[in-house]
């Protein structure tokens, strides 16, 4: 088996897009959103900001996306515009901070939302969340088309839960006065700080629209496909996200709400006594698909990095028979299930992870620049519609939520720019190594 099999639809690809995306985030990182903007008309809008920096990134990479129809998404992008130096840095730090950093964040949520109906101690919750990561990793191995329909019904799943949310809280049961009447005196115009690093959350929960980008390998017609569903996946959860947030609103005050650890789980515990237990089970279950799609998606960049010899060549291998990078699942899984045991905390691995991701994203943005003025006759089956604006938006907004974050949360960071400093030293190994020897010795 020597090519990647082609059994994605528009419809498979946009619930991988937003799968990706609905995690853990929209029931856990809205409390942090509150405690540095305790005010929802400012919660709401910094939700709003969120998903107009996911829809003018989704927007730059819909072009990029029908130039580059292959597997590997952004690190192809990356390589285009920049060389195969930038690419490979952002293999490298999609292996060892973002994606593995997500999976083992994710897997973490998991286990915290597992001891509302299970008490387990520390060292069994990352036992659990690391056989989570293995188990879904096995599973995913076997055929894209059996991830496809896991997809498809875990994501129907997470947004089904997220709907009967939404009715029950903002329509039936809750307060929607009390999102426009809190008396909060907070401006965000003297404390554009507090914006910038609710955004941490923000971007972190809608993180993951870029990953259908990763499978144009395996699409059926991926110059359309992919790009819309990028779109369509940003506007759905962007629409879910903003909504949800307002039933949160509608059914706890904003102390209660920047308070909680479990905001889900509390604001329908206030309108069923089981109700916390309830969309505890429905997080869960949310989480575990996410975690499934990451199991699935990003290996096919470290695939690519290893077709181009730059990194090791057993990745570039697929499955005999289910024709799958199953290496490079299993490679990342290892990795991921390293980082539980070293880091530990979720918000620690989100602030690790999301800083680095949107660091790179901002770069791919950057790249239909470079790409316009490097390729002008490549075939674009898709434009990015008000260009340069848009792609301005997504790179510049980008570049001022790094700049805070680098000031505002420096451990993590360094931690992901010394990944990135290894990263160089590696390059030059395999460099030399394909440079000296040919591709097929590495």
């Amino acid at each position: 088996m020597t090519e990647l099999k082609r059994k994605l639809s528009l419809y498979g690809l946009t619930m991988i897009a937003v799968g990706s995306c609905i995690g853990s985030g929209i029931f856990i990182s809205p409390a942090d959103v509150v405690q540095s903007i305790p005010n929802p008309e400012y919660a709401l809008l910094a939700w709003m900001v969120g998903g107009i920096i996911a829809l003018t990134g989704s927007l730059s990479y819909s072009e990029l996306g029908s130039m580059f129809p292959q597997s590997g998404g952004v690190y192809v992008y990356l390589k285009e515009a920049f060389g195969e130096q930038v690419a490979f840095l952002y293999g490298w730090v999609t292996l060892l901070v973002i994606n593995t950093g997500a999976l083992a964040a994710l897997s973490l949520a998991f286990v915290n939302y597992l001891t509302f109906f299970v008490p387990l101690d520390d060292t069994l919750k990352l036992g659990i969340a690391v056989a989570t990561i293995l188990i879904l990793t096995a599973i995913n191995t076997r055929d894209v088309g059996i991830s496809q329909w896991f997809a498809n019904i875990f994501t129907g799943i997470k947004l089904a839960v997220l709907v009967a949310m939404i009715i029950a809280g903002a329509v039936i049961f809750g307060d929607p006065e009390r999102v426009f009447s809190s008396g909060n005196t907070f401006s965000i115009i003297g404390q554009p700080g507090a914006f910038l690093t609710a955004l941490i959350g923000i971007l972190w929960s809608f993180g993951g629209w870029h990953h259908a980008s990763y499978l144009a390998g395996e699409a059926i017609d991926p110059n359309r496909n992919v790009p819309k569903s990028m779109i369509f996946g940003t506007l759905i959860v962007t629409v879910v996200y903003v909504l949800t947030n307002f039933a949160y609103f509608s059914l706890l005050s904003v102390e209660q709400f920047a308070a909680s650890d479990r905001v889900a789980g509390d604001a329908m515990a206030t309108i069923f006594t089981n109700g916390g237990r309830m969309v505890s089970l429905g997080v869960m279950i949310s989480v575990f698909g996410t975690i499934g799609i990451y199991t699935m998606s990003a290996p096919r960049i470290y695939h690519s990095m290893a077709q181009d010899g730059i990194f090791f060549k057993k990745l570039a291998k697929l499955h005999d028979k289910n024709g799958t990078p199953a290496f490079a699942m299993w490679f990342q899984a290892i990795w991921a299930s390293l980082l539980i045991i070293l880091w530990r905390t979720f918000s620690d691995l989100v602030t690790y992870t999301t800083i680095m991701d949107i660091a790179f994203l901002a770069l791919a943005g950057f790249s239909l620049f470079v790409l316009r003025y490097k390729k002008p006759h490549l075939e674009r089956r898709v434009r990015v519609p008000l260009y340069p604006l848009v792609p301005a938006i997504f790179v510049l907004i980008s570049a001022l939520f790094i700049l805070n974050a680098l000031a505002e949360k420096p451990q993590q960071a360094v931690a992901g720019i010394a990944v990135l400093g290894v990263g160089l030293i590696v390059y030059r190994y395999f460099k030399n190594k394909k440079t000296n020897h040919g591709k097929d010795n590495i």
